[in-house]
């Protein structure tokens, strides 16, 4: 079983060509606050939520709004480089490590939102012979499982926790 954030910077690069050829192919300009944007996206490996990337984008270019991030969030996820995903929270997430490693799963805390990726072979054949028995071919998936993180459960708080 393979943990953590999988792709490098590399990976990235070929995932922020891509979106670019996307955007020109749709004819939309890259202006200065979406590259911004763009640049912050395919920089990282961890998942944000659109408030989040409206932060870090800022970080770059201080002009960058609010509006053009909810407008090139969907963008990205049309462009199949990054994956909307919803955790039964007030806020969704995007995964932006989706074009490089697609059917990777994740395990999420319900009390830091502290999101851990990890690749399983076994869940891998599972899901193979799954849908083969049932007369499938397997185009995507989605594992998610929801738990408690140790620090909680060994401290009785989890330094993580949003606003605490």
């Amino acid at each position: 079983m393979r943990y953590g954030a999988m792709v490098s910077g590399a990976g990235h690069n070929g995932a922020k060509e891509k979106f670019m050829v996307f955007l020109a192919r749709k004819h939309l300009r890259v202006t200065a606050q979406r590259q911004a944007i763009v640049d912050t996206v395919f920089s990282t490996d961890q998942h944000f939520t659109a408030e989040q990337l409206l932060d870090w984008s800022r970080q770059r270019d201080p002009s960058v709004s609010r509006a053009t991030v909810y407008r090139t969030l969907p963008l990205l996820t049309e462009s199949g480089l990054v994956r909307e995903m919803d955790f039964g929270k007030d806020h969704k997430f995007y995964d932006p490590n989706y074009a490089a490693h697609p059917n990777h799963n994740h395990i999420i805390c319900q009390d830091c939102e502290r999101i851990v990726e990890f690749e399983s072979d076994k869940i891998e054949q599972l899901e193979g012979e799954i849908t083969r028995r049932l007369g499938f071919s397997l185009q995507t998936q989605r594992l998610q499982i929801t738990g408690r993180c140790e620090e909680l459960k060994l401290r009785g708080a989890c330094q993580r926790k949003r606003g605490g």
